[in-house]
Order: structure tokens, then sequence, then C-alpha cells
């Protein structure tokens, strides 16, 4: 369970962490902003850091360009993603992704710092049967108003396409320049050393 820093602010928070907790999933703080979102296996976090000098400014245009790219990626894959709020879902934003106005499919966020913005999104390929029950009890606990039904997945409204096809559509819809890496040992220590700060 991905809590945002404002959530973890929230009176509800300690509730909300053992809630995500008791339902089998870890209550983590993320970068981004938003309120908490549920990630299991059908699940698919896209993530982009980009190059940004100006704390201030950008965010909308990053919005535009990532929303943009991941609606043309599932386009690819046969699937028709709409962007804007649903009525009552949770995490609410107007850069969400849903199909058909039903379910939301997709949620992003961002964090700026000065030199770099941080562009995430999360996917939800699969349905993940317990997904509802912990939105539910989490909301419930950070007294945040949700429609549970707005909560799904791509394969609730039409066929889902595997991972290795949405990331292959993702990777294309980049165009050029991308390049297989591999993360470096002092990457990985630093992100060991910097997890415990984002344990709920």
């Amino acid at each position: 369970m991905a809590f945002s820093k404002l959530d973890a602010r929230a009176p509800g928070f300690a509730r909300a962490a053992a809630a995500a907790s008791a339902r089998g999933f870890a209550p983590l703080v993320r970068l981004g902003g938003g309120h908490a979102a549920a990630y299991g296996p059908g699940s698919l976090v896209y993530e982009e850091v980009i190059a940004h000098e100006a704390v201030f400014e950008g965010t909308q245009e990053r919005y535009a360009a990532a929303t943009g790219l991941i609606r043309r990626a599932l386009a690819r894959v046969g699937v028709a993603a709409d962007v804007g709020e649903l009525d009552g879902e949770y995490c609410a934003g107007s850069h969400s992704l849903n199909v058909g106005g039903r379910v939301k499919i997709a949620g992003l966020s961002q964090r700026v710092v000065r030199g770099a913005a941080l562009v995430t999104a999360m996917l939800l390929l699969e349905d993940e049967p317990r997904v509802r029950p912990v939105l539910t009890d989490v909301y419930a606990a950070l007294s945040i108003p949700w429609r549970p039904e707005t909560a799904g997945a791509i394969a609730d409204v039409v066929p889902a396409p595997s991972h290795e096809q949405l990331v292959a559509a993702l990777v294309a819809e980049h165009g050029g320049g991308l390049e297989p890496a591999q993360v470096g040992e002092a990457t990985l220590a630093a992100a060991d050393a910097l997890a415990p700060r984002h344990a709920a």
C-alpha cells in the first residue's frame, strides 16, 4: 500500500497503515502526491525522471506528456483509455486514466526537486480481489470518502495486455534513444540506505 506524505500526516494514518498490514499489504510512503493506492501482482509501475531546474514550472506539461504517452501505449495493445477524474475515485486526480468511464486503471503523481522531476504512473492490468477491501479499510481510517466501484483493472472491462506487451508499447511510444541499463551497485546501496525513510 503506497501512501503519500499527505496521508502520513493525517490523524488516521497509524490506523490506515495497520489496516493495510492486516489485509496483507505492506504500508510504504511514496515520493509522489495524492492519496493511498494499492499495488499487486497485476500492477505495472511506470516512472520517468526528467532533468528540470525550475521547481514550480512544468507540472501540467509533464502530466500531459505522461498521460498522452500512456494512452498511446495502451491503444497499441487494444485498450482505449480516457483521461479524467471519475466521481468518487480513490487517489483522485484530473490526470487519472479510466476505461469507459467505469473504472480507474491508472493514477499519476509527481515529485519535484531542484534539478529533477519524478513522474510516476501505476497501472492496474489484472484485478486483485483484495484491492477494494483494503482501500475501503484504509480510506475509512483516513476519513476520505470514495466509491469502491471505481477501483478496478483493465481486465474488468476489456482484455488486458500482459506486462511484457505493455512495457514494449511504452518503450515504442518513447521512440528512439532508449537503451537497456543495469542499476549500479552504488545506486542499489543508496536505495537500501534510504528505504527505512519510506516505511510506514
